[in-house]
């Protein structure tokens, strides 16, 4: 049975602290492993910022679009073996 994914719930962080916060999440991703980021607003520059620093590295995919909170599952992709 697979672990429930780790929550970083951003909206209760000063918006210095967000991205910070994020990319320590994700240096700290196993390959195959998840979290979910849970925000107050469309992180699409946070998104695209993660495919520019680590492209292809990572899934994407929103849980939930608004409007109250956004959800975004991003996981590490599995290290392919040649």
């Amino acid at each position: 049975m697979e672990n429930p994914p780790a929550i970083v719930d951003l909206r209760p962080m000063i918006p210095p602290e967000r991205h910070a916060t994020v990319f320590a999440a994700i240096e700290a991703l196993a390959p195959g492993a998840r979290f979910v980021l849970i925000n107050d607003h469309a992180p699409i520059p946070l998104l695209k910022r993660i495919e520019q620093t680590w492209p292809g590295d990572f899934d994407i995919v929103f849980l939930q679009d608004g409007p109250d909170a956004w959800q975004v599952a991003i996981t590490r992709r599995a290290v392919e073996t040649p």
